[in-house]
């Protein structure tokens, strides 16, 4: 009779377990009864167990129950792992790039933009169906990077009246909101993307001047001594540029960022030498970029040699020569000496590309200082180089050797900065009082050449990236001081000869086939 009152109670909490789950899953909304039927429920099952110990143990001291006890904890035990691999990977991001270009990793100066957000950064895609994944595959990078990277994604064609709001007139428009600026590409290439960030985060434009007048570079050329592709660059950062002749404007620009005197060949006149000196005494930043001479009876530039000097950096009168062999990566001669050494400073912070430098001249350092300015080597060429003084004999396509005594032996320094606080700074000089404000500097960074900046050569290892980085630092923007992106490699296979495809062709029609009845011939043959 007791069994019998046991088993019914078995039975009911069967079914109150069973009236539980319906009621909780069945959108009648009495969430409370559901529990109050499951709580009885388990009630009644304990009760039931509790009455049935005898069988229970009886039940575990068989060899089933026990092979069945064993199963049951591999299967909870494997359960408990991959809830806690799943737990961990839901809180604890880490992903792996394997293809050659790194397409799928972003540059170092994406990854450290999108960090160093202090505010949400919207990003709004209008794409169809047809350009929106590729939208996604970058667009996602940037908000795996940084939480504050807010993406939605609108096709433009089933919502028209948002479209039109936003003004869009091109499919794959992307609209950028940062704060109170609005930024906005038709590209999802990480260059564009980057770029534009870069512009919402770093607020007014900073502008570089060009001198102009003594035959530096030409800013508009897309040949390969030109300085067009830089330009670009610059534009991208966020930066202005433009020419500047300091002989008839006689003095710098108050909204001039940075100086840059790039290549000229013939010197500058003293009065253009005092404009930049006054510059500098108000804070203002020069980049100097010395080629050395042409000629072996080329003039000197004195006064441009002189006023690197006053700031404790010594150009030498000589050419840089490496016989390392690392120039023929570029199909280069033994007169583009190649870096990869990186003195600690600002300007070389993480910076491990190689530098290509086409008839560079050494820039030393003057030990000691000068006028209290030292200054810090930036880059060093190899011990397999050095800097040869018989112009004559390079310039002439003649044999060239280290003379001790004579040639300075590497590794050669090719570029050098110092800075110097300020003490009657620029009108529109920041308040270094005001939180995040830099301090009032003069800044100077000199390089011992400048066609390694220029469209042949600053698509090089890291030219490009390094002479953006010296004007980042000039210009006393820190946070664009990284590895930048680059345009995604062509890695398409080079187009195959007549005879290549007809190999291919008859190798898959006939020559498989054949092989396979070859293999069953011999299978056959070894049988018999």
């Amino acid at each position: 009779m007791a069994n019998r009152i046991f088993n019914l109670v078995g039975w009911l909490g069967t079914v109150l377990v069973l009236g539980a789950v319906i009621v909780r899953f069945g959108s009648f909304g009495k969430d409370q009864y559901a529990t109050y039927l499951a709580m009885g429920g388990l009630a009644c099952m304990v009760v039931y167990i509790l009455s049935q110990w005898r069988e229970v143990l009886a039940f575990f001291g068989t060899r089933n129950a026990r092979y069945g006890a064993l199963s049951a904890a591999s299967v909870l035990i494997v359960a408990a792992i991959l809830v806690a691999v799943n737990y961990i990977g839901a809180r604890k991001h880490k992903r792996w790039d394997f293809t050659a270009t790194r397409q799928y990793s972003l540059a170092d100066q994406s990854r450290d933009l999108v960090a160093k957000l202090d505010a949400p950064l919207d990003v709004m895609v209008f794409a169809t169906d047809r350009v929106v994944q590729q939208y996604r595959d970058q667009l996602n990078e940037y908000a795996y990077a940084s939480p504050n990277v807010k993406t939605q994604f609108i096709d433009p064609v089933k919502q028209p009246a948002l479209a039109e709001s936003n003004q869009i007139q091109q499919d794959g428009t992307v609209i950028l909101k940062y704060k109170d600026r609005t930024e906005r590409i038709t590209s999802s290439s990480e260059q564009d993307v980057t770029g534009a960030i870069i512009k919402l985060t770093t607020g007014r434009q900073r502008k570089v001047y060009f001198t102009n007048g003594h035959n530096e570079k030409d800013l508009a050329s897309t040949e390969r001594d030109g300085y067009s592709g830089l330009i670009d660059a610059l534009k991208r950062e966020n930066y202005t540029s433009g020419s500047i002749v300091l002989a008839q404007k006689g003095t710098i620009p108050d909204d001039a960022a940075v100086l840059v005197v790039a290549g000229p060949k013939i010197d500058f006149f003293q009065p253009e030498i005092d404009s930049i000196k006054a510059y500098l005494q108000k804070g203002g930043k020069l980049a100097l970029l010395i080629d050395p001479p042409d000629k072996p009876d080329a003039p000197p530039l004195t006064n441009l040699l002189a006023l690197a000097h006053d700031w404790g950096i010594t150009l030498g009168n000589n050419i840089v020569v490496d016989v390392s062999g690392r120039g023929q990566i570029f199909g280069a001669s033994e007169a583009v000496p190649v870096a990869a050494r990186y003195l600690q400073h600002p300007i070389t912070q993480r910076f491990r590309t190689m530098t290509a430098y086409p008839l560079a001249r050494s820039v030393e350092p003057v030990s000691g200082g000068v006028n209290g300015h030292t200054a810090q080597p930036l880059v060093q060429t190899s011990e397999e180089s050095w800097a040869e003084t018989d112009l004559k004999a390079l310039t002439s396509g003649g044999g060239v050797k280290l003379d001790p005594g004579q040639d300075q032996p590497g590794p050669i320094t090719l570029a050098a900065a110092v800075s110097a606080p300020v003490t009657d700074p620029k009108p529109d000089t920041p308040d270094p009082s005001k939180p995040d404000s830099p301090k009032p500097e003069t800044r100077v960074v000199v390089f011992g050449d400048s066609d390694f900046a220029a469209n042949g050569f600053g698509a090089i290892a890291g030219n490009r990236d390094f002479f953006m980085n010296a004007l980042g630092w000039l210009s006393q923007q820190e946070n664009l001081i990284s590895i930048r992106p680059r345009e995604p490699e062509d890695r398409r296979l080079e187009p195959m000869s007549v005879r290549t495809q007809a190999a291919i062709i008859y190798g898959g029609w006939l020559g498989l086939p054949l092989l396979v009845f070859g293999i069953g011939i011999l299978g056959w043959w070894r049988r018999r």
